[in-house]
């Protein structure tokens, strides 16, 4: 299981300053040339994320606010993570290019739901680089506590997590992921291969 240490947030915001981690495992033998990473820190109020994708062949078809679009046909880029110590419940997290979301949450995958909020509570903010594209955005802890009441994270308390890149419908579809995945088959809804982020 892969490790990684959620800082404190910087003080003026500075991404150079947060430890990258690598979403460097090709999956289901699907190399196409696409790399990815993460960056996470946190402060008392939220999670703060970003995802970075080095993909020359972009697909961004959904556009954001459509209700029932599936952001993982495009390039995407999620970050799935459970909060809380022997809950087996966990979000998913998927962008788009075009800060089209899914966002999804529960237990087994029978039973889980997709939240569909009036506005996005994570206010993200994507981009287009020289090489690629990336995204970042907020988790509040007051939207994390509507699931689980009282949560409010404190040094040396950690969460299950993993983070991936995918493109089901891109010119090369290809799945990558930074804690390994052990499926036969395309399939992240796997909290048994998350790995753990440490809050220091």
């Amino acid at each position: 299981m892969r490790e990684y240490t959620i800082i404190r947030r910087p003080e003026p915001m500075d991404w150079a300053k947060v430890p990258e981690l690598p979403i460097d495992t090709v999956l289901w033998n699907t190399e196409a040339g696409v790399r990815a990473w993460a960056q996470l820190c946190w402060d008392d109020g939220a999670l703060w994320v970003r995802l970075r994708a080095r993909e020359r062949e972009i697909r961004a078809e959904h556009p954001a606010g459509a209700p029932l679009a599936m952001p993982c046909q495009d390039s995407c880029l999620e970050f799935f993570f459970s909060p809380a110590p022997g809950d087996e419940r966990y979000f998913n997290i998927e962008y788009n290019p075009n800060c089209c979301l899914y966002l999804g949450f529960g237990g087994e995958r029978a039973r889980r739901v997709r939240l569909i909020p009036k506005r996005d509570p994570l206010d993200p903010v994507a981009k287009r680089t020289e090489d690629g594209w990336e995204i970042a955005y907020h988790v509040p802890f007051d939207f994390l506590r509507q699931f689980y009441p009282g949560y409010a994270p404190k040094a040396g308390d950690d969460l299950r997590a993993n983070c991936y890149k995918c493109g089901d419908l891109t010119v090369r579809e290809h799945y990558l992921s930074w804690n390994p995945c052990t499926s036969a088959a395309p399939d992240f809804h796997r909290p048994r291969d998350f790995g753990r982020m440490i809050f220091v």
